[in-house]
């Protein structure tokens, strides 16, 4: 097979997901040509307009979702988070943790949160204050931690060497070997495993978390600002819209999903590259896995066994449409040529690149104003699996949130006929519901958690986790 061009990267054996693409179809700002809430910022059955987003109306009677009739309830489980942003429960314990966006990780117990933080790494942290995107962003426990101890941990630092003055920080994900059975351990013992320059403050993503395939997946925003344009963002393919990491493959690692082997290292990395990524041994960035998103804020593994698992991300959207997307090795998911399933800065715009490669639509999108679900700021979530949720007719629904909860969440069928899926809003019963901003979601098990804020960023401590219930 001759080398992939620049743009073309899409691996042999893609799903009929990529082959079925076709047609394409801009909240406040925050001063700096950015439309995002803090870190928490990170799907119709229309393809041509939210105002024509429906509500799902499966019956249930083939065993899937009725989402007419989902209802969620919520119980308390801990309190007195700045912003809670992570949620993690390792393999192998009985322990439940906490990511709070300043720098610190906290332990849950049934009594709540614990006072002294498990982890405590706010002095390797930007410094954040009030409406911020910043922060410790995310962790995940290595699918061995309750032996090795160790934590992959994602957070934003003070520029860095080779983070050019005129940028706002450095992005860090680094190994951390903690004790898995201490009750506290400080920092704990740090390996830097990337660095990147990040020209705003903005954009951040934040995800991090294993595949069934034993692999760290990675996500990074596209650098930030506003439309993946200006200091810092390089030019790419598309002239008519200025602009950007997300369709740039060579130059930064930013607008991406990177996966990456931490088990192993390469000669010039502290980890190893997958034989199968998708621009091995052609142009580009090795670690790349799927490139084209804006701001994947958060993302999930629905997993039915080792060799079958989807990977879901939500991406957060520029100035009106968010969206959700099943990700394939390969896959150019269209930012900043389109947002969403629309064209973005023009009325017409390509759905392949120039050497064919499909831009590959969002399998859930929806608006930021008209009829139907709307929202601002996705939230990614879970596909309902198992028990999880018995008697909510959720089972078999993919599970996510705006982050203008206004007492609901959204739900999708997978197994919809049309794409993008349509959506449902799924009220939370109960007089302790999350606070007005979720953030993001958990799970242990089978059980799913929300985490939430009581106000528009960094708080005085109103940030909770509740268990998702039926009512």
């Amino acid at each position: 097979m001759p080398p992939l061009s620049r743009r073309r990267a899409l691996a042999s054996g893609l799903s009929a997901l990529l082959a079925g693409v076709a047609g394409c179809n801009s909240v406040p700002t925050n001063g700096d040509g950015s439309d995002d809430p803090p870190a928490e910022r990170t799907g119709s059955d229309s393809g041509d307009g939210g105002e024509e987003n429906g509500t799902g109306t499966r019956a249930g009677t083939d065993g899937g979702p009725n989402l007419n009739d989902a209802r969620v309830a919520a119980e308390p489980v801990a309190s007195g988070f700045v912003s809670p942003v992570d949620f993690f429960a390792p393999d192998g314990t009985d322990r439940r943790f906490v990511v709070d966006q300043p720098g610190v990780v906290y332990e849950v117990t049934a009594d709540g949160r614990r006072d002294a933080p498990y982890l405590d790494i706010r002095d390797r942290v930007v410094d954040i204050d009030g409406y911020d995107e910043r922060g410790l962003l995310g962790v995940a426990p290595h699918p061995e931690f309750a032996d090795d101890g160790r934590l992959y941990v994602r957070y934003s630092a003070p520029r860095r060497e080779g983070t050019p003055q005129s940028y706002s920080h450095t992005f860090v994900l680094s190994e951390f070997t903690v004790d898995p059975d201490a009750r506290t351990v400080g920092g704990g013992r740090e390996r830097t495993l990337l660095e990147l320059p990040e020209p705003q403050s903005n954009h951040n993503a934040g995800s991090v978390g294993f595949g069934p395939d034993g692999l760290l997946y990675v996500g990074t925003g596209d650098g930030g600002g506003g439309g993946d344009r200006g200091t810092g963002h390089v030019s790419d393919w598309y002239d008519a819209v200025e602009g950007g990491n997300g369709q740039d493959v060579t130059e930064n690692l930013l607008g991406s999903i990177l996966r990456i082997d931490v088990d192993s290292e390469g000669e010039s990395r502290p980890y190893g590259i997958p034989d199968d990524n998708p621009l091995v041994g052609r142009e580009g960035r090795d670690e790349q896995y799927a490139w084209g998103f804006r701001n994947p804020w958060r993302f999930s593994f629905d997993i039915r066994s080792s060799d079958d698992w989807d990977l879901y991300v939500a991406d957060v959207g520029q100035s009106a449409y968010e969206e959700v997307s099943v990700v394939e090795r390969g896959g150019n998911y269209g930012w900043n040529v389109r947002e969403g399933t629309h064209c973005y800065g023009t009325d017409e715009c390509p759905t392949t690149t120039p050497d064919g490669d499909p831009l590959v639509d969002p399998v859930i999108e929806y608006p930021h104003s008209g009829d139907g679900p709307t929202g601002i700021s996705v939230i990614g979530g879970y596909v309902v699996r198992d028990e999880a949720l018995a008697g909510t007719d959720l089972a078999g629904a993919y599970l996510f949130a705006d982050w203008q909860s206004n007492g609901r969440l959204f739900a999708a069928d997978p197994d919809s006929e049309s794409t993008p899926w349509p959506i449902a809003e799924v009220p939370i019963t109960g007089d302790d519901a999350p606070g007005s901003f979720v953030t993001a979601f958990g799970r242990e098990g089978e059980d799913l958690f929300v985490l939430s804020t009581g106000a528009r960023g960094l708080n005085d401590r109103m940030g909770r986790l509740h268990r998702l219930v039926a009512p």
